[in-house]
C-alpha cells in the first residue's frame, strides 16, 4: 500500500503559504509560481520539499518517510503552515481519482467512503485547480465521492473546465445516478459535450426493495433507473456497477438479466468485489460473503452480459476464486496505492495477471479459498 498523506517532519516557512496545490519539480533555474522544488538543494522555487533523509533546511518542508516516494510531476496539497501534505496526483500512476465530496444521499451498507453531511464545496474548487495543473496529455482521470451530483451546477462547471483543459483525457465519474432523473440536469450534463466522459452508476437489485435496502434510501431504485434511462435518451456513456455482497450476490444472475433486457444501451457493466473498509467493516456480518461461494452465479451473470454484447468486466476478484471460464473478463482494477497480495500469492503462476486484493481486505477479511494456481 502506498501512503498518500501525512504530517511533515519539519516545516521552516517564513510566512504561511499563499497557495494550496503544488507541482513537484526537479531543482532548476526557473520554477513557476505553482511549482515546488523536490530534493536536498533549493532550486529557486517558492517552496522546497525535502525527503525525510535530507533533513531540515530554511524555507522548506520535510516529508515523512512514507511520502518519500514522491517525485517530479506529482501534485500535492500543502497546508498553509506546511505541517500536512496530501498527494492529489501521482504522475507515474494510472490510477488517479479525485474526491469531489464526502456528502451523499445514499448510505450504502458497504460504502467505502462513509458520507459526511457538511459543506465541502472546497473539494470541488480544489479539483478545478488541480485539473488546470494537469498535463494536457493525461490519459485517464476519475471523479469520485460521495455523490458529486449533489453539487449540480458546480459539478457541471468542473466537467466543462476538464473538457476544455484535458480534451483527450478519458474521464470517469462515479454517481448513484439519482440526480440524472431530473431532465434539466441531465441535459446540462449532456451539453458538456465530452465524448470521453463516462458515468458509473451502481444497481443492487431488480426492484426497489433490495436496492433501497442496500443503499438505505427509500425511492432510490426508481430514481436511479429513471436517471439511467434519462442518460440513455441523451446518448451518454454509461457503466453499470454491481457490488457483490451478502444481499446482492444471490441475485447476481437476475440483476444481469435485468440489465440485459431493460438497459441494453449501457456501454459497460462492472461486477465488483467488496472493499473491506468504511461501512463494509462496520457492517461486516451483514455484508460479507466469501466470493468463492458465489463464483458459479458470477460466472453465469458475466457470461450472460458478455454474450448480450455488453462490455463486461469483473473487478476486485482474485483469479483463484473465479470460475476459469471468466478469467478473461477479470481485470486488475484495484488502484496501485491500495493493492496487495497475500504470502500465499507469491508462488502463484498467474499472479501477474491477477488483480490481487485491497490492502484493507488483506488485513481484515478475504476469501478462505485464496491459494496459488498452477498453470502450464
Amino acid at each position: 500500500m502506498i501512503a498518500l498523506r501525512g504530517r511533515t517532519l519539519a516545516a521552516t516557512l517564513d510566512v504561511p503559504l499563499g497557495r494550496e496545490l503544488w507541482r513537484l519539480v526537479e531543482p532548476g533555474p526557473a520554477a513557476g509560481p505553482d511549482e515546488a522544488v523536490i530534493g536536498s538543494s533549493a532550486g529557486g522555487g517558492a517552496l522546497t520539499v525535502r525527503r525525510s533523509t535530507d533533513g531540515a533546511a530554511p524555507g522548506a518542508i520535510v516529508l515523512p518517510p512514507h511520502l518519500d516516494h514522491l517525485g517530479a510531476g506529482d501534485i500535492v496539497a500543502v497546508s498553509p503552515t506546511g505541517s500536512h501534505v496530501e498527494v492529489l496526483w501521482r504522475a507515474r500512476s494510472p490510477h488517479n481519482s479525485v474526491l469531489l465530496t464526502e456528502r451523499c444521499d445514499n448510505y450504502c451498507l458497504m460504502c467505502s467512503q462513509p458520507p459526511k453531511e457538511r459543506d465541502d464545496s472546497r473539494l470541488l474548487r480544489r479539483a478545478a485547480a488541480l485539473v488546470r495543473m494537469l498535463p494536457v496529455g493525461t490519459a485517464e482521470l476519475g471523479f469520485t465521492g460521495g455523490e458529486p451530483t449533489l453539487y449540480a451546477d458546480g459539478l457541471i462547471a468542473l466537467l466543462r473546465t476538464t473538457t476544455q483543459c484535458l480534451p483527450g483525457t478519458e474521464l470517469h465519474l462515479l454517481s448513484n445516478g439519482r440526480r440524472f432523473a431530473e431532465p434539466g440536469f441531465t441535459a446540462d450534463y449532456a451539453a458538456v459535450g465530452n465524448p470521453r466522459l463516462m458515468v458509473g452508476i451502481p444497481i443492487f437489485g431488480t426492484e426497489p426493495s433490495l436496492h433501497d435496502y442496500v443503499v438505505q434510501a427509500r425511492g432510490a431504485f426508481d430514481e436511479t433507473i429513471a436517471g439511467i434511462l434519462q442518460l440513455g435518451r441523451n446518448r451518454q456513456r454509461i457503466e453499470i456497477r454491481v457490488v457483490l455482497q451478502k444481499h446482492t450476490a444471490p441475485m447476481i444472475v437476475d440483476i444481469a438479466d435485468f440489465i440485459a433486457r431493460n438497459l441494453p444501451f449501457v456501454e459497460k457493466v462492472a461486477l465488483m468485489g467488496l472493499e473491506m473498509t468504511g461501512l463494509a467493516r462496520a457492517n461486516l456480518a451483514d455484508v460479507w460473503i466469501d466470493p468463492y461461494d458465489y463464483r458459479a452465479g458470477l460466472a453465469e451473470a458475466a457470461r450472460l452480459l458478455h454474450h448480450t454484447g455488453i462490455r463486461t468486466h469483473i473487478y476486485n476478484h482474485q483469479l483463484c476464486v473465479l470460475d476459469r471460464r471468466v478469467w478473461s473478463l477479470a481485470v486488475r482494477s484495484i488502484s496501485d496505492w491500495k493493492n496487495e497480495y497475500l504470502p500465499a500469492c507469491m508462488s502463484c503462476s498467474v499472479r501477474e495477471a491477477c488483480g490481487g486484493l485491497f490492502a484493507s481486505s488483506a488485513r481484515h477479511r478475504h476469501s478462505e479459498h485464496i491459494a496459488p494456481v498452477s498453470v502450464g
